[in-house]
């Protein structure tokens, strides 16, 4: 069977658009769930300066509490040297790195220009790889920017090929405000995966206009191999009014082995895991398998 990597982003992407700051040892619970369903890559929380994002403040804390199984990468969001030194102590062996594929949406999220943001980042990069760390990449904004509209594919390309030359192993290639359609990803992804091997890129698609899991299906058919998700779809984007969070892990799960994909997640203890998260949260969330899972139980 083909194999797929998910990449649980839950924990960081999803929890820090949460009005409400989720207790550390909720959070400890929820990774370890999401380990114990078999998810081998984890994004666990993000060393960016506390007073951004106060929800994942706590960084070191769970970090600390949480299970660490040999064969299971976690990894945590880096912006700068600072943040780069408290993941090493906390003893992540992966950070990852994040730009803006447009001007606009860079300003807004990282407080500076492509071009000023491509030094830092660099830096950033050597020491954690110095350190033996791997770094991982993000690539927001890449079918469009809430601020400009459209994105150039070139946009694309520069920022891909700069951050591979810095030395990440993997760039993930983002859909953030979710406008991409199949026929965009197939054009995109098709371009970038000639420059680059689809070894070294991965998916990141937002379900905001409803396509998320199509467009994996694009990606999948132009070679990639490896997708972020969040467990019962949880996320959004601060300085992108309106995204609807990244596409469900449970949703994704579901629609991989229907397709005879390998992902070694256990899709009954997924939805364990969504479950708990949804009833810590207090809402119901927008994976469409966690609610029919929930629905048959009560029946």
């Amino acid at each position: 069977m083909d194999k797929v990597q998910i990449v649980e982003v839950g924990p960081r992407d999803g929890l820090q658009n949460e009005k409400e700051i989720v207790p550390v040892a909720a959070k400890i619970q929820l990774i370890d769930k999401l380990v114990a369903a078999g998810l081998k890559r984890v994004e666990a929380s993000s060393f960016v300066n506390p007073r951004w994002i106060p929800q994942l403040a706590d960084a070191e804390e769970v970090l600390q509490g949480i299970a660490r199984p040999a064969d299971v990468t976690f990894s945590a969001l880096v912006p700068n040297l600072r943040g780069l030194e408290r993941a090493a102590a906390s003893g992540l062996r992966e950070v990852a790195l994040f730009m803006s594929a447009s001007e606009s949406h860079n300003q807004k999220n990282i407080n500076k220009s492509i071009e000023d943001t491509f030094p830092v980042l660099q830096e950033v990069a050597r020491e954690a790889l110095t350190l033996g760390l791997r770094v991982r990449g993000y690539v927001s904004t890449v079918f469009g920017c809430p601020y400009e509209g459209s994105v150039p594919l070139e946009n694309s390309r520069r920022v891909t090929n700069a951050l591979l030359e810095m030395g990440v192993f993997e760039v993930s290639l983002g859909d953030t405000i979710g406008v991409a359609t199949p026929k965009q990803v197939h054009e995109k992804i098709g371009a970038l995966v000639k420059d680059v091997t689809t070894e070294r890129l991965a998916g990141h698609f937002h379900d905001t206009r409803g396509t998320g899991l199509a467009n994996v299906a694009a990606a999948l058919d132009e070679g990639l191999r490896t997708f972020d998700s969040s467990i019962g779809g949880l996320g959004g984007c601060p300085y992108a009014p309106g995204a609807a969070g990244n596409i469900s892990t449970e949703d994704l799960v579901y629609m991989l082995h229907g397709m005879d994909y390998e992902t070694g997640v256990d899709l009954e203890r997924l939805t364990e895991a969504g479950a708990f998260i949804q009833q810590q949260l207090g809402r119901e969330l927008s994976s469409k398998v966690l609610k029919a899972s929930l629905a048959c139980k009560t029946v």
